[in-house]
């Protein structure tokens, strides 16, 4: 691939040529310059061919390029994003690595900038912190800028079009939220998708202090109004009002009730602390069952067992169970996958460590700035890492 080495010098000796001219006023066209180049180099070799080039390795084609302002400690740098396509379903796409450093780093600083603004940390303070940490020197206008941007950008990641998701996983946590000199306790709404691709995302997120049915429903609408179709399955635990949306909003899809948290619901009915290592690992009996009929069968005897000596026990299996048992027919890793609101742990952990720093909310916009700043991360990495579902092996 000779034109890199083209590209190479011409791209060195023009950047020189501005240093040499400009001297250190001259170093973020330098940068600009040296930059476009890597990146087009990055995408040749990714692409296994250069531009024009016949190789019988080659995995897709140059296409253009996107412009991005990107600041950086000697300015913005003007760049051009190199672009591909025709690569191979389900391959990642390509980012240049070099573009991928400097955006995490901007965008931890907006995080950090936005986390202070979130937790009332004075603009001053925040202008204070940041040139400390990045020897990067911002005014208070441009943090007030930079919050009211995320605000912005977070909003309009709220409100993306959505499209078919087969799945959906609902979960809800709380939070505490200062409103007219009290203490409240906010629900955080989180909706996640396994997307016809098989990848999770995080769809709709919402903060509230209004009544559960009514949030749920709110919630669930704007999904729908987003675009949101194709659902066949929605995984959950028994949320207040969630089910009464769920029929409202929903109607006729199918709903697997959370295993993990029906095990724990379980163990407030078991009357003798003795009992619950063994009843625990018979209600996973029937959860592992080979099929629906088997699953069954076993609940009808773990109900006949403690008819006598737990009747409370008895009577909230026969109810309970059956509810956590809608994926069993599913093929092997689907059922996996969907019989626990598990595959939201990572977030439910990674906002408690947020939240956790800030205890009280002064609003709910404040706790919703946080949690969606949060969760759009992840469901990037989510969007654009492995698959969770193979929905081809069914």
């Amino acid at each position: 691939m000779a034109h890199h080495h083209e590209d190479d010098s011409t791209a060195t000796r023009q950047a020189m040529a501005i240093l040499i001219e400009e001297g250190l006023e001259g170093m973020p066209r330098a940068m600009q310059i040296l930059l476009n180049v890597a990146m087009k180099i990055e995408r040749s070799e990714f692409l296994r061919a250069g531009p024009y080039e016949r190789t019988p390795e080659r995995r897709g084609y140059a296409n253009g390029s996107k412009s991005k302002t990107v600041k950086s400690r000697t300015g913005p740098l003007q760049l051009q994003i190199p672009q591909v396509r025709g690569l191979a379903e389900g391959e990642a796409g390509f980012y240049p690595q070099a573009f991928e450093r400097g955006l995490r780093s901007e965008r931890a600083l907006t995080m950090a900038i936005a986390e202070m603004y979130v937790k009332g940390v004075s603009t001053r303070k925040v202008v204070a912190i940041t040139e400390k940490l990045c020897g990067l020197s911002v005014s208070s206008t441009q943090v007030s800028r930079a919050a009211q941007q995320l605000d912005e950008e977070l909003a309009s990641w709220r409100e993306r079009e959505l499209g078919e998701t087969p799945a959906l996983i609902l979960d809800a946590r709380y939070e505490k939220v200062r409103q007219g000199g009290k203490v409240l306790s906010a629900a955080v709404l989180l909706a996640v998708g396994v997307l016809k691709s098989g990848k999770r995302s995080v769809l709709g997120v919402s903060v509230s202090l209004s009544e559960a049915e009514v949030h749920w429903r709110e919630l669930l609408a704007s999904l729908k109004q987003r675009g949101l179709i194709g659902v066949r399955v929605v995984v959950s635990d028994d949320h207040a009002g969630l089910r009464a949306a769920l029929e409202a909003e929903l109607p006729g899809v199918a709903w697997q009730r959370c295993q993990f948290h029906l095990q724990q619901n379980a163990q407030a009915y078991v009357p003798r602390v003795s009992m619950r290592k063994r009843v625990a690992s018979e209600i996973r009996g029937v959860f592992n069952a080979f099929d629906r009929a088997d699953a069954l069968q076993r609940l009808g005897r773990l109900v006949d067992t403690y008819r006598k000596p737990a009747p409370k026990l008895a009577a909230w299996l026969e109810e309970n169970i059956p509810e956590g048992l809608t994926t069993i027919d599913y093929p092997a890793v689907q059922r996996r996958r969907l019989r626990t609101t598990n595959a939201l742990e990572r977030l439910n952990k990674e906002i408690k460590r947020r939240t956790r720093v800030a205890t009280l909310f002064p609003n709910e916009a404040s706790l919703l700035r946080l949690v969606t700043a949060v969760v759009a991360e992840i469901s990037d990495e989510w969007e654009t890492g492995r698959i969770y579902i193979n929905w081809k092996s069914e």
